[in-house]
């Protein structure tokens, strides 16, 4: 009989975005209860280890953090388990890294070089408008922060653009059609495009269409979108991976690998 929450993760039951090999080992590290769920998030052991490799092993990831060099949207975290997710900024002073997690086209995190203005701001999606105790409101977002006193005309869905060294929201994007948005689950995720149109289904999903830079049509439900800029001629409040969220053919995908590795064994003849 189980006693208490779970504690491990079995290597073969960790999220297959995390990219683990399947004999690599018995278990996985398994995340800490934080501001994101355990299969949306990414611990910071494998991003030290696995993809920046600074890191041979977990004991060589405990010696990194506990010297208190990695941090997390401003804030030294010293947990190798402790899960960083969507939009968190990365940085590492000692190597002057700084990394924004985000999505890439085929729904794998990306760690995206940002440069030192973009680690002061973070974009938040609002999951629900509250009230507190003497009906002082409040917004819930996406990494589980509250915001005290939001913008009266804030909305569930829209996107607060966040201060992390003065801890307030600067502005806001509304979502709504014309924006730019980015998906973050579902089949579509990492995809970045313009919405066109929001279906409404009384008691069920609302449908969210969009629209890519190739004019690549698809859609997903609501609770996927993330509003990262204002659309139009403006530029995306973040840096975004490299494929700027522009999803191409597995035939397309190949000829490029192709052509890349082409060009190198030329290069090296």
């Amino acid at each position: 009989m189980a006693r208490g929450p779970p504690h491990h993760l079995k290597r073969l039951n960790a999220p297959h975005h995390w990219m683990l090999d399947k004999l690599g080992g018995v278990y996985a590290p398994r995340p800490r209860p934080g501001p994101h769920k355990l299969r949306e998030c990414l611990p910071l052991m494998l991003i030290i280890r696995n993809r920046l490799k600074y890191a041979m092993n977990a004991r060589e990831v405990m010696f990194i953090t506990k010297k208190r060099f990695v941090k997390v949207d401003g804030k030294v975290r010293t947990d190798p388990k402790f899960p960083a997710g969507f939009m968190d900024v990365l940085t590492i002073d000692k190597t002057n890294d700084k990394f924004r997690l985000l999505f890439d086209v085929k729904g794998r995190f990306n760690l995206v070089k940002i440069p030192v203005e973009e680690t002061k701001k973070k974009l938040l999606k609002v999951k629900r408008l509250m009230y507190a105790a003497n009906r002082v409101p409040f917004a819930v977002c996406h990494d589980g922060r509250t915001i005290r006193y939001p913008d009266p005309n804030l909305k569930v869905n829209d996107t607060v653009i966040y201060d992390l060294e003065e801890n307030k929201a600067l502005d806001f994007i509304r979502f709504k059609p014309g924006t730019m948005a980015m998906v973050t689950g579902g089949a579509n995720t990492g995809r970045v495009g313009e919405i066109i149109d929001r279906e409404r289904h009384p008691g069920s999903f609302d449908i969210v269409h969009l629209k890519d830079a190739s004019d690549n049509k698809f859609a997903t439900r609501i609770q996927n979108v993330f509003v990262i800029g204002r659309g139009g001629d403006k530029a995306p409040e973040v840096t975004l991976p490299k494929a700027k969220g522009v999803r191409v053919t597995l035939i397309q995908d190949r000829e490029k690998r192709i052509e890349e590795y082409r060009k190198r064994k030329q290069g090296k003849s």
